[in-house]
């Protein structure tokens, strides 16, 4: 089962944009998170609606982050991508009339549950700034 990549390439778009300091256009994005410029926009257009981005047009035009760093949490733009699946695993059938498959569905949907909502719990307490942080920390290394 395909992985759903984009909260990762989303932050990716974020932190490119944060260290730019000013717009940058689709295409520019695209570059960056090796994608279409057609993703990037359709992506965009979620974090513009939930006022995490604005786009402008023109020749100085592009995406820029209108918030704070620091109030922008990744449980958000999880929520804001449309709560994509946390797990690819899953029951191999919903609703089986097999007593054993039953009960391994309700071990597995209890482990499921749990899991994600310490997950969802830990994104709540990650922010852009905190990426942005570890990503200036990592380039000074990297640069001595």
């Amino acid at each position: 089962m395909k992985k759903d990549s984009r909260l990762s390439s989303v932050l990716h778009a974020l932190l490119h944009m944060a260290e730019r300091g000013e717009p940058m256009t689709s295409d520019e994005l695209a570059l960056c998170i090796s994608t279409n410029p057609v993703v990037v926009r359709r992506t965009m257009g979620y974090l513009r609606d939930a006022g995490i981005v604005s786009s402008t047009r023109g020749h100085s035009g592009g995406w820029a982050i209108t918030g704070d760093l620091k109030a922008i949490s990744l449980r958000q733009l999880h929520e804001t991508l449309g709560e994509p699946a946390i797990f690819a695993i899953g029951n191999r059938q919903e609703m089986p009339e097999c007593l054993v498959e039953q009960a391994v569905n309700a071990a597995l949907d209890t482990a499921f549950a749990e899991a994600e909502a310490l997950l969802l719990e830990r994104f709540a307490h990650v922010t852009l700034a905190d990426l942005a942080e570890d990503f200036t920390r990592r380039h000074k290394l990297r640069s001595h």
